[in-house]
């Protein structure tokens, strides 16, 4: 049996009429760059989050930098953000000019440890960008408290967030800005890259809006200088044909994660992740914490199933980063589970069967 990490292809059978007709529209109307598309898709996609600003942009990392850069972020300034996240996270930090300062994860999360930002907090720091991790959300009470006392924007990085919810809020609507990813493996994917910019902040949305675009709202007319950075027409009408579909994909992640769970629960040398109480995870990973990691993952590989770290490196101990000199005792939890964390597939078209397949699999090895 074979089972890819991700099944682009099968979500795609699973909705080709609905994906080929949002294709052909937009060629036969020639909506390639900005159009109604794009503005459908941003209309829609607040709405969903009850906020009054989506600014879709060409990718996840743009929207986090350029929410940072219109913030007036820069040299001199410090972001504190967590330690285990994609680059994205704190490359966008260092190209604003400031300084990314690192936090190491929760040990049962995996996420921000909260409890460790204030110790970083100085004079020079101007934010806090969590990461809600793996579709689950980080503790926003503790977060929203600490930017208040220290009066720090919050930028929440909801790459891997989609429709994750704290206290009954969705992801994206606690900060003063928020970035979203629609890279093709998300749990709401394009067919190339995409991103967006959530915010409630009118001069902020105007800012963003115009940098995103050559520093212009209207052609030719360059109040600033900006950067391109535009979602095209094909990848905004394919979100839309997506996303009414969007919910009833997620529950299917979170009812494949129960699952999962059950399967896996005999099995002592494998940790399973732990949802966060108050929360809604929406497992765009199913991280786990095994032994003989490397050994098992070959082994899966070998009988068919593929699997993926998330990720090999803390980001305060990359070869980027150096310059810095964090030390792996600064980030003692990234540090350990790096060698332990394994993300088995988890996506909404993921069989029973398969599953079984995996965890007898596992068990296998073990045994």
């Amino acid at each position: 049996m074979h089972i890819p990490f991700v099944d682009i292809q099968q979500q795609y059978q699973n909705i080709k009429q609905e994906i080929d007709a949002a294709i052909a529209s937009v060629i036969a109307e020639t909506a390639f760059i900005g159009g109604k598309y794009v503005q459908e898709f941003e209309q829609t996609f607040a709405k969903l989050h009850g906020v009054k600003h989506c600014i879709s942009c060409a990718n996840g990392t743009d929207a986090l930098y350029i929410i940072m850069k219109m913030l007036c972020i820069g040299h001199g300034d410090e972001v504190i953000t967590v330690a285990n996240s994609w680059i994205s996270s704190s490359e966008t930090i260092s190209q604003t000019g400031a300084t990314p300062v690192f936090i190491d994860c929760d040990a049962n999360y995996y996420s921000i440890n909260e409890n460790l930002i204030e110790a970083k907090i100085t004079i020079k720091t101007k934010a806090i960008l969590p990461v809600h991790l793996q579709g689950q959300m980080c503790n926003m009470d503790v977060i929203i408290a600490l930017a208040k006392k220290h009066q720090l924007h919050i930028v929440e990085d909801c790459a891997q967030s989609h429709l994750s919810e704290y206290g009954g809020q969705l992801a994206g609507t606690f900060g003063i800005a928020s970035a979203f990813s629609f890279y093709p493996g998300k749990n709401l994917g394009a067919y190339g890259d995409a991103g967006c910019i959530l915010t409630n902040d009118d001069a902020l949305a105007e800012k963003c809006r115009m940098y995103a675009r050559h520093g212009a709202l209207i052609k030719h007319q360059h109040k600033i200088e900006g950067i391109n950075s535009r979602m095209d027409g094909l990848q905004a009408a394919i979100l839309l044909a997506k996303l009414p579909h969007l919910s009833k994909w997620t529950e299917q992640r979170i009812a494949n994660a129960e699952y999962y769970s059950q399967a896996l629960s005999g099995i002592k040398e494998i940790v399973m992740p732990v949802v966060r109480p108050n929360t809604k995870h929406t497992f765009h990973l199913y991280v786990t914490r095994c032994k003989q990691r490397d050994a098992l993952k070959a082994y899966l590989k070998d009988k068919g199933v593929e699997t993926a770290i998330h990720y090999p490196t803390p980001l305060a101990l990359l070869p980027a980063y150096q310059y810095l000199q964090y030390q792996p005792t600064d980030i003692s939890i990234c540090n350990q589970y790096q060698h332990q964390i394994l993300s088995l597939p988890i996506y909404p078209e993921l069989t029973n069967e398969q599953m079984d397949y995996i965890a007898a699999t596992i068990k296998t090895f073990y045994e």
